[in-house]
């Protein structure tokens, strides 16, 4: 090979060899991300400059140490009922110590190579999770679109919610019936738009078109509802604390308890999403230990400035795929973008009704509450999954988020119990003439999960793989779905895999 033409596939490799397309792509989460940053703000509770601020640090900072390049990372709709609740009963001040912490456990986690157990997490708990915080924000948010404040649980905001109905006027529209109809207008913008634009603008998000749409009425018939409140200056945003007070939270061990539950949820969520998209694109595979490595980086920054937690988000990064990101230049760039823009336009976001934020988020929730992950459940591997998700559901919507997750956690470990003496998965590997042989002996569940996946993703490109199933005894739906989609990912790369054993084993295999 010469020497040039060594140089040129050198350049290609190089941070800027894909710049047109992540250049492009970054314009494309810039402004999917901006409305998502600041309504999962207000639905925190915090003001929406802490959601832009953990925008910026999730793009610029942890887009240059992920381990998942096409990921990108930012406030959540995951952890805002957490959030919220924490901030009601422990005020604004102590959410960066704690976040401060939860970041530390993150980057020792990674550190220690853990990013695997996050993996063998039920789906079911997680979806059950996902799920319950969706009807929470929806329930949360339609109090929004009426110019009011939520209550503080869940069962309060339902409660609520006839009255809020009953006591429209629409003979003397006033704030709230205004706020309403600019929340209404949001949503039918953002449904209409997915269900009626072109082909050619399809990367142009529904979220953003709302939120214009809205804030154009609201500016241009100069509507008295409230807007959203951003400060004259950014960087009063980043100011880093001085004083010893500022750690005084941490004192408290029912805060260091609420650190390890963010930390815990922002992981799993983290992961799963970052599991996501390695299924959407053909480049670099998920580095699990550097991307949890890196979140916590990015959460301990957030902690230190009081910005709200961040994780990967699958919305804006099914967004970045989709727009043709190659590197991860493209969640920087976003990143660059969202400081530009409230560096420079903050007048433009103070015009920004508080309803139409809530009517972004009143649709991002309702399609966190997918029945179709229980009936695939239910479906595939049978009424115990489907019931520990109908129970994390519940349990998140009548009580809290950690009381959910917990008791999903501990449902799930009632499919160990038939299979405790032969609970140890042994996984052989062996070459073959036309090859490799990956077996299997006992109860493939959970617990052997960490070193099952270690084994499949070392599993080389371009050459055959026989999955010997015959001597699995039983098979639990974590690993099913895990093992499901690893066969799905091998297909589509165009590999020639060969899936073997009982007809019990394999029919829950078959799934996607």
């Amino acid at each position: 090979m010469s020497t040039s033409t060594q140089a040129v596939e050198g350049a290609r490799s190089g941070p800027f060899a894909h710049f047109g397309r992540d250049f492009t792509a970054s314009i494309v989460v810039f402004l999917v991300a901006m409305p998502l940053c600041m309504g999962i703000a207000i639905a925190s509770g915090v003001p929406p400059e802490k959601g832009l601020v953990t925008g910026i640090i999730g793009g610029i900072i942890v887009g240059l140490f992920a381990g998942s390049p096409l990921q990108v990372s930012g406030p959540a709709a995951g952890l805002a009922v957490i959030v919220f609740e924490f901030v009601r009963e422990n005020g604004i001040e102590a959410l960066g110590p704690v976040l401060l912490v939860a970041g530390v456990l993150q980057l020792v986690a990674g550190w220690l190579k853990l990013g695997g157990l996050f993996r063998a997490i039920s789906p079911a708990v997680v979806h059950g999770m996902l799920a319950g915080i969706g009807a929470l924000i929806v329930i949360g948010q339609f109090h929004i679109l009426f110019d009011a404040k939520p209550m503080s649980s869940g069962l309060e905001n339902i409660a609520a919610m006839p009255a809020r109905v009953l006591g429209l006027d629409f003979s003397s529209a006033a704030a709230t019936e205004i706020a309403l109809g600019l929340g209404v207008l949001t949503i039918a913008v953002m449904l209409g738009w997915e269900k009626l634009r072109p082909k050619s603008m399809a990367l142009v998000p529904g979220a953003l078109l709302g939120v214009v749409a809205a804030t154009a009425m609201a500016w241009g018939f100069s509507l008295e509802v409230a807007r959203i409140e951003v400060p004259a200056s950014i960087a009063a945003a980043f100011a880093i604390p001085l004083s010893a007070e500022w750690f005084a939270p941490l004192a408290q061990p029912g805060l260091l308890v609420a650190a390890l539950a963010i930390a815990f949820i922002a992981s799993a969520e983290t992961l799963l999403s970052a599991a996501a998209v390695d299924r959407m694109h053909d480049g670099v595979r998920t580095k699990y230990d550097k991307e949890l490595s890196a979140q916590g980086i990015g959460n301990m920054l957030c902690g230190l400035v009081g910005a709200l937690p961040m994780t990967g988000v699958i919305v804006r990064s099914s967004a970045n795929v989709q727009a043709g990101a190659k590197t991860r230049l493209s969640a920087i760039l976003h990143g660059c973008w969202i400081l530009a823009f409230i560096a420079l336009l903050p007048w433009l976001l103070r015009e920004v009704p508080m309803a139409a934020l809530g009517g972004v988020l009143v649709v991002t929730g309702w399609r966190l509450v997918s029945l179709k992950h229980v009936t695939h459940l239910f479906k595939n591997h049978g009424y115990l999954p489907a019931a520990i998700w109908a129970v994390t559901f519940v349990l998140v919507v009548s009580t809290d988020l950690l009381t959910g997750v917990l008791v999903g956690l501990a449902l799930s470990l009632v499919e160990l119990l038939p299979h405790l003496k032969d609970i140890r998965l042994k996984v052989h590997e062996h070459d073959e003439e036309q090859g490799r042989r990956v077996a299997l002996h006992g109860a493939a569940t959970f617990v052997g999960l960490t070193k099952l996946n270690a084994v499949l993703e070392r599993q080389p490109h371009g050459e055959p793989v026989h999955l010997d199933l015959d001597s699995v005894k039983a098979m639990d739906h974590t690993t099913a779905e895990t093992l499901s989609e690893w066969i799905a990912r091998r297909r589509q790369g165009g590999h020639s895999d060969r899936v073997t054993g009982s007809d019990a084993i394999l029919r829950p295999l078959a799934t996607h």
